[in-house]
C-alpha cells in the first residue's frame, strides 16, 4: 500500500480517511486500518472509507467502511455524506441527486441549497433479530439488561448496523465511557452495538453522545443520530423532524412515518490530501 493517496475528511467532527480503490487496489488490511487511524503515528481518524465501483444499476459508486480497530462496518451516515462530497469533487457524481451503494444497501443522496447533503438511510428496523438483539422474542419500545449488576433500560434499532439508545436527563453527565463498552460486551449483542445517550431538550431538539463499536466515543455518529431520533419518534417523545446536536455538530433527521425512509442531513468537509508511504 506504499504510495496510497488519501483524503482526510469529516462530517460534524466524525473524521475519515478516504481511499480510492476503483483502480483495483485491495481493501485495507486490519493492520493498515489501525496504522492509518492512529492519531499519533498515522493520519488519525474514526473510520476508513473506501470508494469502489458501483454494485447496482444506477449507482455512481459504492463504498466500504472500516473501523479504527480494523473491523468492518455496514453503515456510517456521516461517512456516506463524505463519500458523496468526495465523488462530487471528483466529478463522478453530478447534479443535485444520485445513488450510492453501501455495505447495507442503496442510498439516495440529495444536495441541498446550503451545501449540506441529505442521505436516505432506509426504514429503521426494530425487530430484535434484525438488530441483532438476542434473548427477546417480541419487539418492544424498551428492553432491560443487567450490565455489571445494574439494570439498563434502552431502545434498540437497526439502521443497517446495531444501535442501543438510552435516554438520559443530562447527556454531559451520562456514563458514556463505562456503560458504552459495558453494553457492547453484553451477550445480548452478538455483533456488539453502537450505544447512544440521548437527552430530549424539547420536541424539536435532542442532544446526543455515541460510543461506537470498534472506535469508542466519536464527535458525531450519523447512524447513531438516526437511531436515537427513530427510537424517540416512535415513543412520541419528539416530532418527526428533529435536530440532533452532537459534540461535533448538528444533524437534521426526518422520518415522516413508520413506512417511510429516514433521512439525515448535515455537512461534509475536506481537511487535507496526502500520500501514505509506510
Amino acid at each position: 500500500m506504499s504510495g496510497l493517496r488519501f483524503s482526510k475528511m469529516h462530517g460534524a467532527g466524525n473524521d475519515f480517511v478516504v481511499l480510492d480503490l476503483r483502480a483495483g487496489r485491495p481493501p485495507p488490511s486490519p493492520a493498515l486500518c489501525r496504522a492509518l487511524a492512529d492519531r499519533h503515528t498515522g493520519v488519525g481518524c474514526d473510520q476508513i472509507l473506501t470508494v469502489e465501483a458501483p454494485r447496482s444499476a444506477g449507482a455512481v459508486a459504492s463504498y466500504g467502511i472500516w473501523n479504527s480497530d480494523g473491523s468492518a462496518s455496514r453503515q456510517c451516515g456521516n461517512g456516506a455524506r463524505c463519500v458523496a462530497a468526495w465523488l462530487r469533487r471528483d466529478g463522478t457524481a453530478a447534479g443535485s441527486g444520485f445513488v450510492l451503494d453501501s455495505p447495507s444497501g442503496r442510498h439516495a443522496v440529495e444536495v441541498l441549497d446550503d451545501g449540506r447533503l441529505r442521505v436516505a438511510l432506509g426504514v429503521p428496523d426494530f425487530a430484535p433479530p434484525s438488530v441483532p438483539l438476542a434473548g427477546f422474542d417480541a419487539e418492544s419500545d424498551h428492553y432491560t439488561l443487567a450490565v455489571e449488576a445494574h439494570p439498563v433500560r434502552f431502545g434498540a434499532v437497526s439502521m443497517g448496523n446495531p444501535h442501543a439508545v438510552i435516554e438520559v436527563d443530562d447527556v454531559d453527565a451520562a456514563p458514556v465511557a463505562t456503560l458504552g463498552p459495558g453494553l457492547q460486551r453484553h451477550a445480548a449483542f452478538p455483533d456488539s452495538v453502537n450505544v447512544g445517550f440521548a437527552q430530549v431538550v424539547d420536541r424539536g431538539n435532542v442532544r446526543l453522545r455515541v460510543y461506537e463499536r470498534g472506535v469508542g466515543e466519536t464527535l458525531a455518529c450519523g447512524s447513531g443520530a438516526s437511531a436515537a431520533a427513530a427510537v424517540l419518534m416512535r415513543l412520541g417523545r419528539v416530532e418527526r423532524a428533529v435536530d440532533v446536536a452532537l459534540p461535533g455538530g448538528t444533524l437534521r433527521i426526518d422520518w415522516p412515518d413508520a413506512a417511510a425512509e429516514l433521512t439525515m442531513a448535515g455537512p461534509a468537509a475536506f481537511v487535507f490530501e496526502g500520500e501514505w508511504i509506510a
